[in-house]
């Protein structure tokens, strides 16, 4: 199964689309992917074409917002072919997107499983604007998300540091919790673990993210 996707995409940059779908399009659609998803179980393995031309964006800047850039058009290729073997298991029509986003997150914290290792940046290269950014990071100022500070340009390095130091599952947690924003029952429901493990999860990692962050101050 070959994949053809986007160039100028960047890692841990969340795409936001607006868009308006009345009751009657989403009707359509859903009624038009579970017509391809039944030819696909049928044996019609062509068919999954439609949904990979449909869906490869969607899944890509899913994968994108974890895994580096590099490696993204690799991972979303797995996404796919887990998509692809596990449609016996859809229970549809309604909720492929969601579906489809929990395989490919599961698939993100895999690749992390699979190759984890840490980007090497020396610590002589950060600068002024670094030590600024871990100080508003560790005020906890109510007006600025972990979020809206990771955006910044001079932080990226740091914050991917930081993040390669901690382990595949508080990795994954902090990003869909505290960069994503996404509630504790949405981050469950993706990585297909209970709400009380994601809470404790949550917990323990922005608690170990502070503790790296303020062995960096002391640099």
């Amino acid at each position: 199964m070959e994949l053809a996707l986007a160039d100028q995409l960047c890692y841990n940059r969340p795409v936001w689309i607006a868009a308006v779908i009345d009751c009657r399009e989403e009707d359509e659609q859903i009624s038009s992917d579970a017509v391809y998803i039944d030819r696909v179980l049928r044996g019609d393995r062509n068919a999954f074409a439609f949904i990979l031309k449909k869906y490869k964006m969607y899944v890509l800047k899913i994968v994108n917002r974890h895994v580096p850039y590099e490696d993204a058009e690799e991972v979303a290729h797995d996404a796919f072919v887990r998509i692809y073997e596990s449609l016996a298991k859809f229970t549809g029509p309604e909720g492929f997107r969601q579906w489809m986003a929990a395989i490919t997150t599961r698939t993100c914290y895999d690749y992390w499983r699979r190759a984890y290792r840490s980007k090497e940046v020396t610590m002589s290269s950060f600068g002024e604007e670094h030590q600024e950014w871990l100080e508003r990071v560790l005020s906890d100022t109510p007006e600025s998300s972990l979020e809206e500070i990771g955006a910044e340009a001079e932080a990226r390095d740091l914050l991917n540091w930081v993040l390669g130091k901690l382990t595949p599952e508080d990795r994954m947690v902090l990003e869909l919790v505290y960069m994503e924003g996404l509630s504790v029952r949405e981050v469950a429901d993706l990585l297909g673990w209970s709400v009380a493990n994601v809470k404790i999860r949550s917990f323990r990692s922005r608690a170990k993210l502070r503790k790296l962050l303020k062995g960096l101050v002391r640099i």
